[in-house]
């Protein structure tokens, strides 16, 4: 069902970690979730269609999808939208999160994804699939390295 990324592949995300193959149900289970998430996608100006899940420490899985807006900055990402609605349930911890894409290679959370997950999720798994459903794997921390945090405001 799912494959490993080539080597050439792998030199291209050379920020990645570990290239997986999943074996471990749970991530299977989030993995499905963002791509039927992926399926309510409203993309209609970059026809970018993006799904995600978040898995919570509870155990709960919530997905989201991208909502692309004519005023682009009003637009919500799939990451942030899973884990609002998460939140929007009392969920504050999590363990993992997938994004799917259909694009040649698999596509990280984007930079403000980025800073909200590590928010609530520091040391989460990111577990990024394309239309091959090949896997690169990162954790939030490697994804914002040198990151403005909770922490940078205690020492005020």
């Amino acid at each position: 069902m799912f494959r490993s990324l080539t080597i050439a592949a792998l030199f291209v995300q050379l920020s990645a970690k570990l290239v997986i193959t999943v074996t471990d149900s749970g991530i299977e289970k989030l993995i499905a979730a963002a791509w039927q998430a992926r399926e309510n996608a409203y993309c209609p100006y970059s026809g970018f269609a993006v799904g995600a899940a978040v898995l919570t420490e509870s155990g709960q899985i919530y997905s989201g999808c991208n909502v692309e807006n004519a005023s682009y900055g009003l637009t919500i990402c799939a990451e942030r939208a899973s884990l609002f609605q998460a939140v929007a349930q009392g969920e504050r911890r999590f363990t993992a999160v997938a994004v799917v894409t259909e694009t040649e290679l698999p596509t990280p959370p984007c930079g403000a994804c980025r800073q909200v997950l590590l928010e609530f999720a520091p040391d989460a798994r990111v577990v990024c699939l394309n239309r091959r459903r090949d896997i690169v794997e990162y954790t939030v921390r490697d994804l914002l390295p040198g990151a403005f945090s909770a922490e940078n405001l205690r020492d005020r």
